[in-house]
């Protein structure tokens, strides 16, 4: 296979820790290829490097068999290189070919973009209207306007990062479809996932990183997704596993919860109503943007409710902050990560105190006790293997998978009666997710109650007792999570309850 892009001996080094080091890999013509490695690895420093939006230290590129030297990510798309990435970067307010416009250098008149909108979105199978507005737009239609924004620029190498983080599994399958038809065309793509599965399914080779240093290359076509991940970590996987143990009495109840979104683009609940009982896992599934961010507010306290529609125990607690439900035992931790689960400017040990000093007892005299507050963030750290050159550095600094094992790992250790966790191993390798998994059924095993919102079914069916799914703002009846199948599941996340899915039940018992 021809290359089109050779990457020699890049190095990048950041105070206190070096990103890459001596990083070499090929990528050919018409080739998906994949980056693999745990959080921190440095596969998004090596594939920011290929964009240009980070300058290497040492080594060079060769692209299109000339030198290659992108000093922003203009050279790099006037190059042919052009990239998706993990957190999209668009305008709610603004609508499909506005957001598409501000992507490209020179954009044609707004007509003709609508026009190349519609005709390229229906030629790779990904449909879009350039007149809706992006607010209104499900997850997985914004990662079309992030994916036609690219293809409209003719890329030869486009770069996508989890791209499926938050796709259900039939818009996976959409985007799989596109991604081999522009693989058909001789377009290149540098995949960086941790679902090992979808890397079999589609890449031609992989490049595995870990701790800066390539460490092996492969055809993940031939490796099962367990011996990938044991390349990455360098050691045997262990699978998380649960403790067989009798339920409680009903710790938390939601009774037709309806809450408007604060956000303009939300979407508001509708008469929600679940219980969840000590030792118990809930999970609830759903395409993003129906709910989730909303009920996650509801029950932490961050959006008040009337008293009645949240108890806990039997206690109304539906009026009651964040802070009066952190004393009482009732924790959560947010999807966004950064910005909302941790300030992004400051030390690991001010994150740690910001969430921990209720319950950790951190308060003396009215004033904060940084040594508790350091000790706490140092155990958060050691527990839960977060790569980081010290408590001191700021949650910005660390790398997404690294920072979600903080928030997840300064949670748990507070010993919650209640959890409520948003999308609990998004973006981390399979180790550290299995481990994350691992400590949320330990703490059920304890006697806590869990509400696992999550869009990895996968993840839900493997630690939940029941699944339930929202679907604009309305929540399924939680059912067993032990035996439901992907038709049921994907009838629950589409609005399809009770009789529905039961009939589809039946039907395939039948066959």
């Amino acid at each position: 296979m021809t290359a089109l892009l050779s990457v020699q001996g890049l190095r990048k080094a950041y105070p206190g820790v070096v990103a890459n080091d001596d990083v070499s890999f090929t990528v050919g013509k018409g080739e998906v290829h994949a980056l693999l490695g745990e959080n921190g690895a440095g596969k998004s420093t090596l594939v920011k490097m290929v964009y240009g939006l980070v300058k290497p230290d040492e080594g060079q590129m060769v692209f299109k068999g000339d030198p290659y030297t992108p000093g922003s990510p203009h050279e790099a798309r006037s190059t042919g290189i052009a990239m998706v990435f993990q957190h999209f970067s668009l305008f709610e307010a603004l609508d499909v070919a506005e957001n598409v416009a501000l992507g490209m250098e020179n954009p044609p008149p707004m007509r003709e973009l609508a026009a190349s909108i519609r005709e390229v979105s229906e030629t790779y199978g990904l449909p879009l209207d350039p007149s809706r507005l992006v607010g209104d737009l499900s997850a997985g239609e914004r990662q079309r306007v992030e994916i036609i924004r690219c293809l409209l620029q003719d890329p030869k190498l486009l770069i996508m990062d989890e791209p499926t983080s938050v796709l259900t599994p039939q818009e996976v399958d959409i985007l799989f479809e596109t991604l081999r038809k522009l693989q058909a065309e001789g377009t290149s793509i540098l995949y960086i996932s941790h679902k090992l599965e979808e890397i079999r399914a589609l890449c031609d080779g992989a490049t595995i990183l870990r701790l800066g240093k390539v460490v092996g290359s492969c055809d993940p076509r031939e490796r099962s997704a367990r011996e990938l991940a044991e390349m990455m970590v360098g050691t045997e996987l262990k699978s998380p596993a649960a403790t067989r143990h009798e339920l409680g009495d009903v710790s938390l109840t939601l009774k037709n919860l309806s809450v408007k979104s604060a956000n303009p683009f939300g979407t508001s609940l509708k008469n929600v109503s679940f219980d969840v009982r000590e030792g118990e896992v809930l999970g609830i599934g759903g395409v993003a943007g129906n709910g989730q961010d909303e009920l996650l507010g509801a029950l932490s306290g961050e959006l008040r409710t009337a008293p009645d529609a949240v108890q806990l125990k039997g206690q109304p607690i539906g009026h009651l902050g964040p802070n009066q439900r952190r004393s009482l035992g009732v924790l959560a931790a947010p999807e966004e990560r950064l910005g909302h689960a941790a300030a992004p400017d400051m030390s690991l040990v001010e994150n740690a105190a910001l969430s921990g000093w209720v319950r950790m007892d951190m308060v003396r005299n009215g004033f904060i006790d940084w040594t508790m507050a350091r000790n706490f963030a140092e155990k958060v750290i050691a527990d839960y293997d977060v790569r980081t050159p010290g408590s001191a550095n700021a949650a910005r600094a660390l790398s997404g998978g690294n920072l979600q094992k903080f928030v997840i790992g300064r949670e748990i250790l507070q010993k919650p009666d209640i959890l409520v966790v948003n999308q609990p191993t998004w973006g981390v390798d399979a180790s550290a997710a299995a481990f994350i998994r691992q400590a949320i059924l330990d703490l059920a095993a304890g006697g806590a109650a869990v509400v696992c919102i999550s869009q990895d079914l996968d993840e839900l069916m493997e630690i939940s007792n029941r699944f339930a799914a929202l679907n604009e703002g309305r929540l399924s009846e939680p059912r067993p999570a032990r035996g439901l199948t992907i038709d049921e599941i994907g009838l629950m996340m589409g609005g399809a309850h009770g009789m529905e899915v039961a009939h589809i039940h039946e039907e395939e018992g039948a066959l």
